[in-house]
Parts: structure tokens; sequence; C-alpha cells
């Protein structure tokens, strides 16, 4: 079974996002969830009861479940999260170096072609999807 692919449907269908989600160790499933507003303990706690009960039934095997908003510092894990956050500050990881260099930070700048566009100090910089390894909004206050 494709849990990916379940969370999505389910958390589409309730009017949330599936940010990410992860097994920890012990059994653990924590599942990282958005909306337009932002997310509430009540959204958390809604989509919980929801997802014990789908989990339930197609066999989920978990010890615990975690449910919780992305927090500030919000993952950029697609490519329209690319194109949504445009403008914002982000880390960019990349698994091979561009420029001799894997760590980036920069305010997001558009995707074409494949590739995220990240202004660093007024330079533009592309980054291939392939070769990011970690992306993250990084928090302004």
């Amino acid at each position: 079974m494709d849990v990916r692919l379940l969370l999505e449907n389910t958390l589409q269908g309730l009017g949330y996002e599936l940010v990410d989600f992860e097994m920890t160790q012990g059994g653990g499933f924590r599942v990282f969830i958005d909306k337009p507003g932002g997310i509430t303990v009540e959204d958390c706690v809604l989509v919980s009861n929801h997802l014990t009960r789908l989990f339930m039934v197609e066999n989920v095997d978990y010890e615990r479940l975690e449910v919780s908003s992305p927090g500030l510092d919000r993952p950029l894990k697609k490519e329209a999260d690319f194109v949504r956050f445009s403008g914002q500050l982000a880390k960019i990881k990349t698994r091979m170096p561009i420029e001799q260099q894997k760590k980036f930070t920069g305010r997001l700048a558009g995707v074409e072609d494949g590739s995220v566009k990240l202004d660093v100090d007024g330079r533009i910089v592309e980054i291939p999807f392939a070769n990011i390894d970690k992306a993250r909004i990084e928090p302004e206050f």
C-alpha cells in the first residue's frame, strides 16, 4: 500500500495538505499538515482522529500517531512548494556541489525547466530538483 498516496487523498478531502510524514524509531508515525491560514490544535485533533480510524481500516501498522503543523521552517518538498513560497527566504542543501558549494540561503525566485531559482545576494543560482537534498523556509522576524 502506498501510504503517501493514502494520506494525500485523505487529507485533501478534509481540506488539508500533506507536507511530509515519517516513521520514527519504536513505531511512531508523524504526519505534518498545512492549510491556508495555518494549522490549529483543533486541526491536529481532527486529522489525528480521522487517521486513527483510517489506519485501522487500512491495516497501517504503527504504535503512536503524531499530527502537527510543519512549523515556521517548513520543509519544501514538491515543485509546487517552491512556486507557492516564491519571494520567501529559504535554505537549500544540495546532494552535489554547485560552484563548489552545497549549502545555499537566498530568496526563492521561481521554478523553470526542472530547477529552482534562488536569489543569493543578487546572484541567481539554479538548482536542479534532482540535486536538492533538503530545502526549508528560513523564518524571518
